[in-house]
C-alpha cells in the first residue's frame, strides 16, 4: 500500500549520501589517478588521428568553453 501521508518512513535521511554511489566515486577517482600517470605512454602508442581524436573529447574538461558574442543592430557598443 502506499504512503499517500507524505510523511517519510524509514530509508536515508534528508542530505545522507547514498554509500554505493560515495564508494564508486573512490574506487574511480583511484583509476583515474593511475590513468593519468600513464596517459603520454597510451598517446605516443596512437596513430595521429586517433590522438587527435582523443585529445578533443578531453578538452572540454580541461578548457573553459568559449561562447560566440554576437551584436544587433542598434545595440550600444561597450568596449571598455
Amino acid at each position: 500500500m502506499a504512503n499517500t501521508t507524505g510523511i517519510k518512513h524509514g530509508g536515508r535521511k534528508k542530505g545522507t549520501p547514498n554509500r554505493m554511489t560515495k564508494e564508486l566515486r573512490s574506487i574511480l577517482k583511484d583509476v583515474m589517478h593511475q590513468e593519468i600517470e600513464i596517459i603520454q605512454d597510451h598517446l605516443v602508442q596512437l596513430s595521429p588521428k586517433e590522438r587527435v581524436e582523443l585529445l578533443i573529447k578531453l578538452m572540454p574538461y580541461v578548457l573553459p568553453k568559449v561562447e560566440n558574442i554576437s551584436h544587433t543592430t542598434n545595440e550600444p557598443l561597450d568596449w571598455f
